[in-house]
């Protein structure tokens, strides 16, 4: 059974003389079950609000036949989990068609105030207090499983939604960034070729480094901006995944080996806690090279001195894990909901393009990467498929 459901029916005191009580009502109550989804629909139909998502008088009978095996198997149990299941479609229906949640409340009171008046006429006023009581109980039950799928259901949607317009924008951006980087990339390559044509002049006139030395520190600028501009192309057109069978645990232990360095020279401790020798995968390996260096240089930046960076490599069955933990101060929630959004960085002079880089190359490797952070620290684990 749900343990949402077994959490429920302990919460409200459910207990067996309220299923006792709830089955010897059913075949007094039964009869009039009509009656009571009459009186609900017209309760619907008076408001503009819940009348609204009803397509015609086709539609509420059939509703009407399905609200009376609702109010039958409620009163008859069992409490299992094919009655969470029943109810938690009610749910996922409302949202289905559009019904907001408020209306499952107005609606159990038409039910809740009608199983009254028909039980204080079919019990004497002392057991029909009790009785009440439990049918209290079970719509309060019937409610509560509603309204987590209800809730549940709308957060999917919103999501989902939110999910859509970051494609969007993100989309736009890469159009615009495309665009941009091939128009600037052109007067740069220009640039360097000048400046490497001027350099060969001037060393074979004079013999005078110091004429060479801001040639060469715009050489270095130009390359920079380069590397740069490759970027932004690599975010707004990635180009098709060249697969091949790769030994990723060797490209891991390669890139935590180059990182190892840097991370000494800030005082942290960069460790491969986990790896095995071999594990073959059918991936890019200059692409998944790129997605571990980002998130291991990620987490070796997130560290103060004397932090620590671990990284973990995994096989499953039919995909391998990646695991980057790192014990900084974890990533602030205003941050964590933009951390895969293009050009978003905190670090100054970032161009925020690092995790849009990681999330599109997962992406096309039909991975998927998940992010845990608290102010212990932060964990990113990338799941990709082995073939």
């Amino acid at each position: 059974m749900s343990s949402f459901l077994d959490e429920v029916l302990a919460y409200v005191g459910f207990d067996d003389d309220d299923r006792q009580r709830l089955l010897d009502l059913h075949p007094r109550l039964a009869p009039r079950f009509p009656a009571i989804a009459e009186t609900f629909y017209k309760a619907v139909w008076a408001n503009a609000g819940a009348s609204s998502v009803l397509s015609g008088p086709a539609q509420v009978e059939r509703l009407r036949v399905t609200l009376i095996d609702w109010m039958s198997s409620g009163l008859l149990g069992p409490y299992d989990e094919r009655f969470y299941e029943k109810r938690s479609r009610i749910g996922r229906r409302h949202v289905a068609i559009g019904l907001a949640h408020h209306y499952m409340f107005t609606g159990m009171t038409v039910v809740r105030t009608a199983y009254h008046d028909h039980i204080s006429t079919l019990y004497p006023p002392e057991a029909a207090g009790l009785v009440i009581r439990s049918a209290n109980k079970l719509l309060d039950i019937e409610l509560a499983v509603m309204v987590r799928h209800y809730q549940l259901d709308s957060d999917e949607k919103l999501v989902a939604r939110e999910r859509r317009m970051q494609a969007d924008r993100i989309l736009a951006m890469k159009t615009m960034t495309a665009g941009l980087a091939h128009e600037v990339r052109n007067p740069l390559n220009a640039a360097k070729l000048q400046l490497e044509l001027l350099e060969r002049r001037l060393k074979r006139q004079v013999d005078d480094p110091r004429l060479l030395e801001p040639s060469e520190l715009a050489q270095k600028e130009i390359e920079r901006l380069t590397a740069l501009l490759n970027d932004f192309l690599t975010f707004a057109r990635p180009s098709e995944l060249s697969t091949s069978p790769q030994d990723v645990a060797a490209i891991v232990r390669k890139v935590v080996g180059l990182e190892s360095l840097p991370a000494q020279q800030k005082g942290a401790d960069l460790q491969l806690v986990a790896c095995p020798d071999q594990l073959v995968a059918l991936v890019d390996g200059p692409r998944f090279h790129q997605v571990v260096l980002n998130l291991v240089r990620n987490a070796v930046e997130a560290v103060s001195a004397g932090g620590h960076v671990a990284v973990e490599l995994t096989a499953r069955p039919a995909a391998f894990e990646l695991r980057v933990q790192d014990d900084g101060p974890g990533i602030p929630d205003d941050v964590r909901m933009r951390i895969y959004e293009p050009f978003f960085s905190t670090k100054q002079g970032g161009t925020g393009l690092g995790m849009s880089i990681v999330h599109s190359l997962v992406g096309l490797h039909g991975g998927s990467i998940d992010l845990d952070t608290s102010p212990r620290g932060t964990r990113f684990t990338v799941t990709i498929p082995r073939a």
